[in-house]
């Protein structure tokens, strides 16, 4: 498995850079949430931040983050008077992909392009032309439809606040709510279905929210203000573990409900990505308000275990049902889009949506062929060469589309094998990229060049690929220590006093890509002296000793988060998903500058120089990036490409519909 988070807060939007960590067999993978192809997985101590000035707290865990200080919130009709008011987009997700897709018409018949193969770039666009659409009108759409929906993993967790992989992103899409959401382009809007108005103030020191009046949770008790304000007291809480979340919220200096649907935010300071920081998800005060401080884990308790299947929620489905590692099944809820048989939201396009947990990509295939599936990612070799055939176009077609996923391995740069830059770009250099590239992914996708993709406005243009060469990567070892002092045939050194081989263990998740590559690469070290142990782990096993820096390397993954300043709970010393532990100070400093940017042109170049310096140092090994392969059923409709796949962005599988009559 590789490890992917569609980067923090993904897409729950909450969006670290994916920030989503999720396994390889996860992925194929919302944040992450991590996994090379459609089956690899993607993952999401120290010294803090060198701001000395701010307060620090540290959990259990090991997370270092801000803790909130003292403060008091002045009245409302105060903030009103002065904070000269930004008024900002509320939109509908499904609204505003109608709107684009009208400079995208269908460019043949529905009738042509489900007949057609996939077999060029022209085909794949007339065929992707067709089954992005949106329905015209109410009466081409089969309300009564259930959509199979893929799992590349079973959910870390169901509750909202402990988001960490992509699968905990796309069910959080379904059943939850945050403040915001983001279109195709990154463009960040409130969510129409439950917020009246947003506002910035002209100094980018607050953000109001009056949220609608007509919104419940699925006990039938309203969802309000308070909920919003107790969700952020709640992550920042130090006794509760929060995986992925607090690290964009830490930034907020209080979050304040002024009455039921008025909330407003209040920011440490002004930041250039502070839409990214108000992007966490709500938890109902009614059902957590007496029982966080008893457990502080939100699971384990008796009253906790009561809400660990079937969550109480907000948003357009509720959970019906849960059998681990099998199926999640969610359900329309009737009462979100009407109210007294009138139409108050837009109505979900399925009655039911049930998402198998599949890991094994050959199974995920042959599941799509029959039918028991709708939608999935598939492989570089299945694209080629098992989708081509009767067995495949009789329920489905395919597309393709762009992806800026990438996939690594990290290295635990607390450990003596990788704690030299060295030794870390040795490895590049022994590991054959362009085996892998050709062998694995048969030519469709590019080698990895670091953490942003050649096309983000954000990236450097100056990462090279790497190319094999063992004789440089010997001299770099041999310069850093590493030789063979005692004959046996594998490179040790001395630390503190003791001779310690060169033999680590690469963690890897269960699916079929990720082994692939743990095997080459294992194959590609034993020619220069260093044994590697590839160790496949089952996914919230190769979580945990993420979380926990459990290991000597990992490989892994990360979606696209909607900013680049994401990257931070990831690369910046002491963040919550710095699993390799790297430290270093310019990189520090390059985020805090970022952050404090408004223009994008400034901003893209702090994080072009991050982007230089991490390439350089190698925390990772970046692999490539994944291509969006996807195999669809016929009847599938709505499906639209993003730099997030095409469930990270909004509406995302909201879009998703079925034709009546099909």
């Amino acid at each position: 498995m590789i490890l992917v988070p569609r980067a923090t807060s993904a897409r729950i939007t909450l969006s670290t850079f994916l920030s989503v960590l999720l396994a390889l067999a996860v992925v194929g993978c919302r944040r992450t949430d991590p996994a090379p192809s459609s089956d690899v997985a993607r993952s999401d101590g120290a010294e803090a931040s060198k701001d000395e000035g701010k307060p620090k707290s540290e959990n259990e865990s090991g997370e270092i983050f801000e803790r909130l200080e003292p403060f008091d919130p002045p009245p409302l009709d105060e903030i009103d008077a002065t904070a000269n008011w930004i008024d900002q987009p509320v939109a509908y997700g499904r609204d505003l992909l109608a709107e684009r897709l009208k400079s995208h018409p269908p460019l043949v018949s529905e009738d042509k392009a489900l007949s057609m193969k996939n077999d060029s770039e022209e085909s794949n666009e007339q065929i992707y032309s067709v089954i992005r659409q949106l329905p015209k009108s109410d009466d081409q759409v089969d309300w009564d439809a259930t959509y199979i929906h893929r799992l590349p993993g079973e959910a870390n967790s169901l509750n909202p606040l402990m988001i960490s992989s992509v699968v905990d992103f796309e069910l959080l899409e379904l059943t939850g709510l945050q403040l915001l959401s983001f279109d195709t382009d990154f463009t960040p809007f409130a969510p129409k279905w439950a917020i009246e108005s947003w506002q910035t103030s002209e100094d980018h020191m607050m953000d109001k929210f009056v949220l609608r009046d007509d919104l419940t949770w699925s006990d039938g008790k309203p969802v309000t203000a308070h909920d919003v304000a107790f969700s952020f007291q709640t992550i920042m809480n130090p006794r509760v573990t929060i995986p992925a979340v607090r690290s964009s919220t830490q930034h907020l200096k209080w979050v304040e409900a002024y009455d039921d649907t008025t909330v407003v935010i209040f920011h440490k300071k002004a930041m250039g990505s502070w839409t990214e920081n108000i992007q966490f998800p709500i938890i109902p005060k009614h059902i957590y308000k007496d029982s966080v401080d008893d457990d502080p884990t939100m699971e384990n308790s008796d009253y906790h275990l009561r809400f660990l299947n079937k969550p109480v929620t907000c948003g357009p489905y509720k959970y019906v049902s849960r059998k681990r590692d099998q199926v999640i099944v969610v359900e329309r809820r009737d009462e979100w889009w009407q109210q007294d048989g009138e139409k108050i939201r837009p109505k979900p396009y399925f009655r039911q949506i049930r998402c198998r947990i599949l890991v094994d990509p050959n199974t995920v295939l042959l599941s799509l062929k029959k039918g028991d599936i709708e939608s999935c990612r598939v492989t570089a070799e299945q694209w080629l060469t098992q989708t081509n055939g009767k067995d495949f176009y009789e329920r489905n077609t395919k597309v393709r589309g762009l992806e800026w996923t990438e996939f690594h391995v990290v290295w635990n740069t607390d450990r003596p094998y990788f704690n030299d830059k060295r030794v870390r770009k040795a490895m590049a250099l022994a590991f054959d990229h362009q085996e892998m590239l050709d062998t694995i992914f048969y030519g469709l996708t590019d080698p990895g060049r670091g953490p942003f993709h050649p096309d983000a406005w954000m990236a450097s243009e100056n990462p090279k690929a790497f190319e094999r060469n063992l004789d440089a990567a010997e001299d770099l070892l041999a310069e850093a220590g590493w030789g063979d002092e005692d004959g046996d045939g594998v490179l040790d050194k001395r630390v503190d006093g003791k001779l310690v081989p060169f033999r680590f263990t690469l963690l890897s998740s269960e699916t079929p890509t990720a082994i692939k590559i743990c095997t080459l690469l294992k194959d590609n070290l034993s020619q220069i002296g260093i044994e590697c142990d590839v160790k496949v782990t089952e996914w919230t096993a190769l979580q945990d000793k993420a979380l926990k820096h459990q290991f000597d390397a990992m490989i892994a993954g990360w979606g696209a988060g909607t900013d680049p300043a994401t990257l931070d709970n990831i690369f910046k010393t002491g963040g919550g998903r710095n699993y390799g532990q790297f430290s270093n100070e310019r990189v520090d400093e390059l985020f805090e500058l970022a952050q404090a940017e408004f223009d994008r042109g400034k901003r893209s170049e702090y994080y072009a120089e991050l982007h230089d310096i991490l390439w350089d140092e190698q925390p990772y090994m970046w692999l490539f990036y994944r291509p969006s392969l996807y195999g669809v059923s016929k009847q599938i409709r709505g499906l639209n490409f993003s730099p997030r796949d095409p469930f990270g962005v909004s509406p995302g599988i909201h879009g998703l519909w079925k034709p009546s009559g099909t």
